[in-house]
């Protein structure tokens, strides 16, 4: 994707040729950041204080972190360590493990005098496989967009969105503004309502700042507002991306997300959930039961973040003083509230048979 014209990915490789650049998204939409990470140890904070997020971008992240504790030591008992220690660094996205696991199974068996150029080969795929899968997820979800365009030629379609599932979450293109970006690109009258998701506001603060680079129109609502515009068919479908999806085709993505998709239910809207298959956990079916809810600190709930009207960044306490708070970062949405999951592979049914037509290797 591209800012003020010039094509930025969300994390590369320094002109040293061992650390990465990120974009500091926690200093986002007030200032254009970056920041250099050089040990395992930054690549854990970047992940736990969110100046990376989003579940593709979190593991990518993670595993240039275990190549940096490879420089240091690349014996079987370091890895194994810095596997761990990056593994803690959130719960929730699958992603994270995915990542690690891909890089451990690959470096294990190697000679640790060969594990950190392996590594950094296997990191840099890592990314550039996501790049690839973003780029065909937005592929077939532009077509649910022209399909929805055609049924109603006079006006522009009207999607929704929360959080943010655009390139800033992933290595580039992004899942759910993938197929949005796409349509934009292709001349589709496409407009989008982002929900300002409380208590970070990654929609107001992310997937806005996103969509205003790019040009393409949109509007921030409050996250309860989704509802009402639906009532009085403004929202012609729901796109949101995912943490982690469960055999079945549970969602789990971030706090609000399920209140959207039973208001989509009531009201008769698409609901899909953008997703690279990594983001898949084929080992449980039961999302509510089973998805393990990251709890994040108070201070999230209690205090915002703004610019003053001198230009001044600082934050300001915006609960009653003295109240617990209780910060919940993810909530699981059931299969039966998803009207379709737009993969990498296509768009299938978000149930165990549709997914396993879609990646059958997964059912050996």
């Amino acid at each position: 994707m591209k800012i003020d014209g010039k094509a930025w990915r969300s994390i590369w490789v320094q002109p040293d040729g061992w650390s990465v650049g990120i974009i500091d998204q926690t200093k986002l939409p007030h200032a254009f950041i970056t920041a250099r990470l050089a040990s395992a140890s930054e690549a854990s904070h970047a992940i736990k204080s969110m100046m990376v997020r989003g579940a593709p971008l979190i593991g990518a992240t993670a595993a240039y972190g275990l190549c940096f504790a490879l420089r240091e030591d690349a014996s079987d008992n370091a890895l194994n360590r810095a596997y761990a220690f990056l593994l803690a660094a959130r719960p929730t996205a699958i992603n994270l493990r995915w990542a690690l696991d891909e890089m451990r199974n690959l470096l294990l068996p190697l000679p640790p005098a060969q594990r950190v150029e392996a590594g950094y080969a296997t990191a840099a795929k890592i990314c550039d496989d996501d790049v690839a899968i973003c780029e065909n997820i937005g592929v077939h979800g532009l077509r649910l967009i022209e399909d929805a365009a055609r049924d109603n030629p006079e006006r522009e379609v009207n999607i929704l969105t929360h959080c943010n599932a655009g390139w800033l979450a992933t290595v580039d293109w992004g899942t759910a503004l993938a197929p949005i970006y796409m349509a934009h690109d292709a001349g589709v009258n496409v407009h989008v309502w982002v929900d300002e998701t409380r208590p970070r506001n990654q929609g107001a603060a992310l997937t806005a700042w996103e969509l205003g680079k790019h040009g393409v129109p949109h509007t921030i609502i409050a996250d309860n507002a989704g509802g009402h515009l639906m009532q009085h068919a403004r929202v012609d479908m729901c796109i949101v991306g995912t943490d982690r999806t469960t055999a079945r085709g549970d969602v789990c993505n971030k706090i609000g997300t399920y209140l959207k998709a039973l208001a989509a239910h009531d009201n008769g809207v698409p609901f899909y959930v953008a997703l690279p298959s990594t983001t898949i956990d084929w080992t449980i079916e039961d999302g509510i039961a089973s998805i393990p809810i990251e709890e994040r600190a108070p201070e999230e709930m209690t205090r915002i973040t703004g610019r003053t009207a001198n230009g001044d960044l600082c934050d300001v306490d915006i609960a009653a003083p003295g109240s617990p708070a209780g910060n919940y970062a993810f909530d699981v949405t059931p299969a039966r509230l998803v009207s379709g999951l737009i993969t990498e592979r296509g768009v299938c049914a978000a149930s165990s048979t549709a997914m396993l037509e879609l990646f059958p290797e997964r059912g050996k």
